[in-house]
């Protein structure tokens, strides 16, 4: 009789086991590709950011330091193409954003000269094409396109600009704009309470609607309603050590890629696909070697790569899944 029961018991376990299968995954998830980039030496200055055209195989690295070329462009298979360099000043967050007619390089400058405080639209060669922001000039949330230090963007298909703004500076915001630049919600100011922020650093956009938001000093992630702006909840159960440096879902979006700056790791979590956020499930990490340093990441959503930009290690380097 007791065995029965316990038989019974261990047969529901591993259903549920099953049934929440992208929680028990506990293998290697990701190996290091040594072979990218084919010539390191082209990294001169501090990797802050990476973004992939998985579209046509390109991946642009910012970069800052004094005389060196501020945007790097690769292949992904690992080969050095072009650099370029004009009106960017301090290049903190980059995002590429294809259309059926084109492709374009999305930058945040967090610099305090002329070309800072901006969020710029580059051509893939490097020419400007749009300001948001008046440059230079550090603005307060009370104006929509006054920024402070934006630390990220991310761009829809459809043209839509979601912008993470204050990486110190006095704002502590999310901003939705449309593809012709109007404020479509904004939402957030400095705190720890629902909906506020202390460093809001990065933002990405899953396939349910929902907007995910590295509140960095809150060591939390944030959710919101890509319509609407609503706050749908938060995560911070998984960043007791170190804050959320970077979020970006992996191509299938059942995972969430997330940089821990400090203790120089990749966490990888479970993400929810509809529904409640519920709480957080580290699924797996990925331990980077002492003062590497990872900023921010992005993942090449047709191969599944991630690429990590390390401000310590001044590389950016690609981890393949396996």
């Amino acid at each position: 009789f007791n065995y029965y029961w316990i038989f019974i018991l261990y047969f529901q376990v591993l259903r549920a086991y099953d049934y929440f299968s992208p929680w028990r995954e506990q293998q290697q998830m990701y190996k290091l590709d040594i072979g990218w980039p084919k010539t390191p030496e082209h990294f001169t200055g501090q990797t802050f950011c990476v973004a992939v055209d998985a579209l046509h195989g390109l991946v642009y690295v910012g970069q800052r330091g004094d005389n060196v070329p501020k945007v790097l462009v690769f292949s992904v298979e690992g080969y050095f193409l072009y650099s370029w360099n004009d009106t960017v000043e301090m290049p903190h967050g980059i995002f590429v954003w294809n259309t059926a007619i084109g492709s374009s390089v999305w930058i945040t400058d967090v610099g305090t000269g002329k070309y800072g405080h901006t969020v710029k639209q580059y051509s893939p060669l490097g020419k400007l094409m749009q300001v948001l922001g008046t440059p230079g000039n550090a603005g307060s949330s009370l104006i929509p396109l006054q920024f402070d230090q934006p630390a990220e963007v991310f761009v829809e298909e459809n043209g839509d600009i979601y912008v993470v703004d204050g990486d110190g500076g006095m704002n502590n915001r999310v901003l939705k704009l449309s593809n012709d630049y109007k404020e479509i919600w904004l939402t957030g100011t400095n705190g720890s309470g629902i909906g506020q922020f202390k460093i809001p650093h990065s933002v990405t956009v899953d396939a349910f609607g929902r907007v995910w938001v590295a509140d960095r000093d809150n060591r939390r992630i944030q959710v919101f309603d890509k319509v609407t702006g609503e706050w749908l909840g938060s995560w911070s159960g998984c960043f007791s050590e170190d804050g959320p440096y970077s979020v970006r879902f992996t191509a299938d979006y059942k995972y969430l890629i997330v940089a821990q700056l400090n203790i120089n790791r990749l966490a990888i979590l479970a993400a929810p696909p509809v529904g409640a956020i519920g709480h957080c499930v580290m699924v797996h990490t990925i331990q980077l070697a002492d003062e590497t340093k990872p900023h921010l990441v992005d993942v090449d959503m047709k191969s599944g790569a991630i690429y990590v930009a390390e401000i310590g290690a001044q590389q950016v380097q690609k981890y393949v899944p396996l």
